[in-house]
C-alpha cells in the first residue's frame, strides 16, 4: 500500500510539472493533497502502535481431563492461585527489564476442548498479581474426556496473535497427568510452534492413583514430556511427585521461567535406565484399552 502511494505521488509531481498553466487554487490544492498523503505514510501504523512491550508473554495451559477427580483439578487451580499471589512471582515480575509481563490462562482436555479461563492480564506488581489469582479462582472447573497436548500448543500458540502485547519470549506453559491420545502428533505440533520462536515448558503429574474409569495411569511421564513435549531454547519441566505437589512444583516453575533462567536440576532427577516412552505412547495406550471395550 504504502509502495503504491509513493508511486501516485511522484506521478502527481510529474504531471504538475508537466501540465499547462493552471488558475492558481489547483496547484495549491494538489499540494496540499500531497502533503496530506506524506503525512498518512510518515504516521506509525496504528496495530504496531497499540502493542504494549513486556519481559514475557505466557500461556498458562492447564489439562482438566477425566483423569483427574474434582479434587485433584482443585489442587491443581488452588496451587496456580497460590502461586500468582506469592511474593517471589511478583519479585521476579518486578526485577525483569520492564517489570511486567503478560499471563492468560487457559484449560485443555480432548482436542476440540480449548477454553480461555482468563483473557490476557498485564501483570506488573502485587495487586495486579492478586487480581489475576482472584480471576483464576472465580472460573469454573470443567472435567472432560480425551487429552490433547497437541491442541493445547496448537490453540496457545494462536493465543499469541493480536493479543495486544508484544514480547523477546512467548512459552506456552503445559500441565497435565497424561500423554496425547486425540488430535495431532503432539511432536508435529510441538515443532510447528518452536519454528514461529515459541518455547514450551513443562509440569508432568506423576499419579500413580488408579482413575475412577479404569483407565491405566502412564509410566514415566517425566520422559514423555522431556522428550516429546517441551522445547525451544532454555525451555525446562518441573516434576509434581502427585496433585499435593503441584503447588511446590507451580511456584518453582513460575519464578525460573519468569525470571529467564535455566533451572538447576528438579528434586525429582530423571532415572538414565528407564526405557523412553515414545511420543505415540498415548495413542498406542488408548488404542489398546478401547479394543478390550472397557472404556
Amino acid at each position: 500500500m504504502r509502495h503504491l502511494l509513493h508511486q501516485v505521488i511522484s506521478r502527481s509531481w510529474a504531471a504538475l510539472a508537466s501540465a499547462a498553466p493552471l488558475k492558481p487554487v489547483r496547484p495549491l490544492l494538489l499540494y496540499l493533497g500531497l502533503v496530506a498523503i506524506a503525512v498518512v505514510l510518515s504516521t506509525p501504523e496504528q496495530g504496531a502502535a497499540a502493542e504494549r512491550e513486556v519481559d514475557l508473554q505466557l500461556v498458562l495451559a492447564v489439562d482438566v481431563s477425566r483423569s483427574m477427580d474434582p479434587d485433584e483439578a482443585a489442587l491443581v487451580r488452588l496451587g496456580f492461585v497460590h502461586a500468582m499471589r506469592h511474593p517471589d512471582v511478583v519479585h521476579a515480575i518486578e526485577r525483569g527489564p520492564l517489570g511486567r509481563i503478560a499471563v492468560t490462562y487457559v484449560e485443555w482436555g480432548g482436542n476440540h476442548h480449548q477454553r480461555t479461563g482468563v483473557d490476557w492480564t498485564e501483570i506488573s506488581d502485587a495487586s495486579s498479581a492478586v487480581a489475576f489469582a482472584r480471576a483464576i479462582e472465580q472460573t469454573s472447573v470443567v472435567l472432560v474426556n480425551w487429552t490433547s497436548i497437541s491442541g493445547a500448543i496448537e490453540f496457545g500458540a494462536q493465543r499469541f496473535q493480536g493479543n495486544g502485547f508484544r514480547s523477546q519470549r512467548r512459552i506456552i506453559d503445559i500441565s497435565g497427568d497424561g500423554p496425547n491420545n486425540v488430535g495431532p502428533y503432539v511432536v508435529t505440533a510441538r515443532d510447528r510452534a518452536l519454528a514461529s520462536g515459541i518455547v514450551i515448558n513443562g509440569l508432568p503429574i506423576i499419579n500413580n492413583r488408579p482413575q475412577a474409569n479404569g483407565y491405566p495411569n502412564f509410566p514415566d511421564l517425566d520422559l514423555y514430556y522431556e522428550d516429546c513435549v517441551i522445547g525451544g531454547p532454555g525451555s525446562f519441566m518441573v516434576v509434581a511427585n502427585g496433585f499435593t505437589d503441584f503447588a511446590r512444583a507451580i511456584l518453582r516453575k513460575l519464578v525460573t521461567e519468569i525470571a529467564g533462567r535455566v533451572p538447576l536440576h528438579d528434586p525429582i532427577q530423571l532415572v538414565a535406565d528407564r526405557p523412553r516412552p515414545p511420543c505415540n505412547a498415548g495413542e498406542i495406550q488408548l488404542e489398546r484399552f478401547l479394543e478390550h471395550g472397557t472404556f
